[in-house]
């Protein structure tokens, strides 16, 4: 894999920390800012709607700017929203930050996407986009657990200023690690890259990635008040956990792309989502049970982020079958599907604490889930019935 692959991984760890640091601190922050669970849960929410929001639209207006300066602006961006969020007074900044933030995270995974894998052999398309997000199964192992530390013991805002600090690692990896000369065919004009959007095709992908992306946050957004009022974890068990849950997610990220290289990316994601379901509907009944709510979150983690990769080769392969002209576009508006998943998971995740209960989240989540696994056989079909051999050995 190209040294290139390291900046792009260097960046998706801090992204990925500042993404989902949040869930190990709702507890903290509704506390210190006097709002509920809810309230503090609708942070992870809107964050994902500034990815949806800034993924595809600066994706279209920065077609022509290349690729290296971009993602060093990107995190000179990143950095910026990380500071604002130190610095907030409230909760109303502290929405301002986070959108900031997901306005660079959108753009920053629908660019890098395409730039990993154009530094290698289409065979190796699937691990070279794991490698790159397998910067934020390190996030999960290291950045999340670290910040949920600090957070507990240094207030929640020096969070904050650590992962805005990643983002200054991640600024000086790029600048010397991504190479000048990248690949980058001159965009197409905005309105035809936004016509993307009216390709059934990609529209199928865009669903099963929100719906089997978005099935899962609706239980993980609330994970730490699970641990802490159902299974009865203190609150500094709760970065351990965490911290097993990311081992896992690195591991099931590595099998996700190996199994899509090997599988290919539709037969990969029904395994992956009927698995995902599966776990979410067994956290259920071990929730209440110290010892076995651990390995279901073992489980959970091996799964639970293996889709990616496969999600997000399969839309480039929609892409250039369908709209070869906007594959950065279409990988954008994939990266919108993703935390559109989010925000409406974690949104379901809410309303469901707040009229039935944490415990109701995870069978929630699995019926969800299964929702994902039938629009993925769906997509199989109407693969083979395609003329491209490429989309139907999928």
């Amino acid at each position: 894999m190209p040294l290139a692959l390291l900046a792009l991984t260097l960046a998706a760890f801090a992204i990925g920390t500042t993404e989902f640091v949040i869930v190990g601190l709702i507890p903290t922050i509704a506390g210190d800012l006097g709002v509920g669970l809810p309230s503090a849960g609708l942070l992870v929410s809107l964050y994902a709607l500034g990815v949806a929001i800034g993924a595809p639209i600066l994706s279209a207006l920065t077609g022509r700017v290349p690729r290296k300066p971009l993602l060093v602006g990107l995190m000179a961006l990143f950095t910026v929203g990380n500071v604002v969020a130190w610095m907030a007074p409230g909760y109303g900044t502290l929405v301002v930050a986070r959108l900031l933030t997901g306005l660079a995270h959108g753009v920053f995974f629908s660019v890098g996407s395409i730039v990993a894998t154009s530094l290698v052999p289409r065979e190796k398309a699937a691990r070279a986009i794991a490698t790159m997000f397998s910067g934020m199964t390190v996030a999960f192992v290291t950045g999340i657990p670290l910040g949920t530390f600090i957070g507990q013991h240094f207030g929640w805002r020096m969070t904050f200023l650590a992962v805005a600090a990643f983002g200054v690692v991640a600024l000086i990896g790029a600048l010397a690690l991504v190479p000048n000369n990248i690949p980058h065919a001159t965009p197409a004009p905005l309105r035809r890259q936004m016509r993307v959007l009216l390709e059934p095709r990609l529209l199928l992908v865009y669903a099963m990635t929100a719906v089997g992306y978005g099935g899962s946050l609706i239980a993980f957004t609330f994970l730490a008040p699970i641990l802490e009022d159902i299974a009865g974890f203190k609150p500094d068990m709760v970065g351990m956990v965490l911290l097993a849950y990311g081992v896992s997610v690195a591991i099931g990220n590595v099998w996700g792309g190996r199994l899509a290289d090997r599988r290919g990316p539709v037969s990969a994601l029904k395994i992956i989502f009927g698995l995902l379901a599966a776990v979410l509907l067994v956290l259920t009944f071990t929730a209440p049970s110290q010892p076995l709510v651990v390995l279901t979150v073992l489980a959970w983690g091996a799964v639970a982020f293996g889709n990616v990769p496969a999600l997000q080769v399969y839309v480039v392969r929609q892409a250039e079958h369908v709209a070869p002209e906007a594959t950065d576009v279409a990988a954008g508006f994939n990266i919108s599907a993703f935390n559109l998943g989010v925000a409406g998971g974690s949104w379901a995740g809410a309303q469901v604490v707040s009229h039935f209960g944490l415990a109701h989240t995870p069978w929630i989540a699995a019926l969800v889930t299964l929702g994902a696994f039938g629009l993925t056989v769906l997509a199989g079909r109407l693969d083979h019935r395609s003329a491209s051999p490429r989309l139907a050995q999928a």
